[in-house]
């Protein structure tokens, strides 16, 4: 069972393009990046599709020096003619395998223009490094991430609620469907396994056995990541120890109740970043892009998979029961679902978001997310309740030099005049938390509308 993926646009694109480089897949363990390539690969009239964990497939790339060389010995074992080079898919997965394979891929580039290859692989920062000189430059890279909620409602053949989510504004008639069937995808995240699982059996307890496996291999894969026994065990601690401050900023000194330095706890995280497990999400005080990431402010963590962190809380049971799921694990799931859902956007660049703050006395503030619609920078609230318990977002609007800004949460879609307590008059957008992927289509909209 494979999902189509908003990545396969790209995709296609890259295999028009008269520009054409040797493509990158980028991201985390079993997210998808395999299963992708290879349905890709079924537009192409020939194929050879290699696996750098096996020897066999790598004994290619030892066995010759020369990309020429290499692809006549390719082209001779899948008896595929030399004419036909250019209807011709190279894909080569896990290269991380293979410092030299990642090197030689300029050459591909540079000699073999015709020959379309793909490669894709887990851990690919930490193999860059060893690589003597990286092809910059020679190369293009996509990034996928676990499925998101407009692909997750294509994977359960729920094509009547895609059309709805995508017509702005959403129609009222489908927000009690919408609610409903992002409540269980907020649940189980989206790593293609478990949704795979899902939609086989719909029933939570033949998940953990499957979300077990995915944290486990991640947890496995710490020997790649470190180079001493030190960093291994921080690293460890941190994986078993960060899902538990889910709900708030994080102070990398004796992290999680331990004796770990500042320093090594942030290293540990850093290689956890580079590995897209743990994400450290900065602040800014920025009002006007660009936004400058501002590193010496503590950071939230976004783990790569909402449904991950659920399982790692054992919260899922409880959050089946809940109608709003604003409370879940004193409030930050939903937050951080949307952000995960944002990232999922970024498909050509490793871009994270950043969140808002004002550290004065007596006046600190906080905006969950911030959006960068060309020239502003929209603020953007994650919870429940009436608008007067928006003192942060308020904070912000009285200081910006627009008047927009958006609440996500539980309710129907509705833009509404309000005011900030300093009698500050703006829009606020009242989104429900399902438009999550949206969120660049309603901007777009919001910002043509006036008080």
């Amino acid at each position: 069972m494979s999902f189509k993926r908003n990545i396969e646009k790209y995709l296609n694109v890259w295999k028009l393009s008269d520009n054409r480089k040797p493509l990158i897949i980028r991201g985390a363990r079993q997210v998808g990046k395999t299963t992708l390539i290879r349905d890709f690969a079924k537009t192409y009239q020939y194929r050879i599709i290699l696996n750098l964990e096996k020897p066999n497939d790598r004994s290619y790339f030892e066995d010759f020096d020369d990309v020429q060389t290499i692809l006549e010995a390719l082209l001779l074992a899948n008896a595929i003619p030399s004419s036909a080079i250019a209807d011709t898919l190279l894909f080569i997965d896990e290269i991380q395998e293979s410092p030299k394979v990642i090197q030689l891929l300029r050459y591909f580039y540079e000699e073999l223009p015709e020959l379309h290859v793909i490669s894709a692989g887990s851990l690919l920062e930490f193999a860059m490094q060893k690589v003597p000189s990286f092809p910059v430059g020679r190369v293009e890279f996509l990034y996928l991430h676990p499925l998101n909620f407009q692909e997750y409602l294509e994977a359960i053949g729920k094509q009547a609620l895609l059309e709805h989510l995508h017509t702005v504004p959403v129609r009222a008639v489908a927000h009690k469907l919408l609610m409903d069937t992002f409540h269980r995808y907020a649940i189980i995240g989206g790593m293609p396994e478990v949704i795979k699982m899902d939609v086989q059996q719909q029933n939570l307890s033949d998940l953990p056995r499957i979300y077990e496996s995915i944290w486990g291999t991640y947890k496995s894969d710490v020997e790649k990541y470190t180079s001493n026994d030190t960093e291994r065990k921080i690293i460890k601690h941190l994986m078993d120890t960060a899902p538990l401050y889910l709900d708030e900023r994080v102070k990398f000194q004796g992290f999680g109740n331990s004796n770990y330095r500042s320093r090594e706890v942030g290293e540990a995280f850093r290689t956890l970043d580079d590995a897209k497990i743990i994400r450290l999400i900065y602040p800014t005080t920025d009002l006007h892009p660009p936004l400058k990431t501002d590193l010496k402010k503590s950071p939230r963590l976004q783990f790569l998979d909402t449904g991950l962190v659920n399982y790692s809380l054992g919260i899922q049971l409880e959050m089946l029961a809940m109608d709003d799921l604003n409370s879940a694990y004193k409030g930050a799931v939903i937050p951080h679902l949307i952000t995960q859902e944002l990232i999922s956007l970024q498909s050509i660049s490793a871009h994270k978001p950043n969140f808002w703050v004002r550290e004065k006395t007596q006046s600190n503030a906080e905006v969950d997310l911030l959006f960068t619609n060309h020239d502003l920078v929209i603020p953007i609230e994650i919870k429940s309740g009436g608008t007067g318990s928006l003192k942060s977002l308020h904070q912000f609007i009285d200081a910006a030099d627009h008047p927009y800004a958006i609440r996500m949460y539980a309710g129907v879609f509705k833009v509404e005049q309000a005011m900030t307590p300093n009698k500050k008059p703006y829009l606020l957008m009242n989104l429900p938390y399902y438009l999550g992927t949206c969120l660049p289509l309603y901007i777009e909209w919001f910002v043509q509308q006036k008080l």
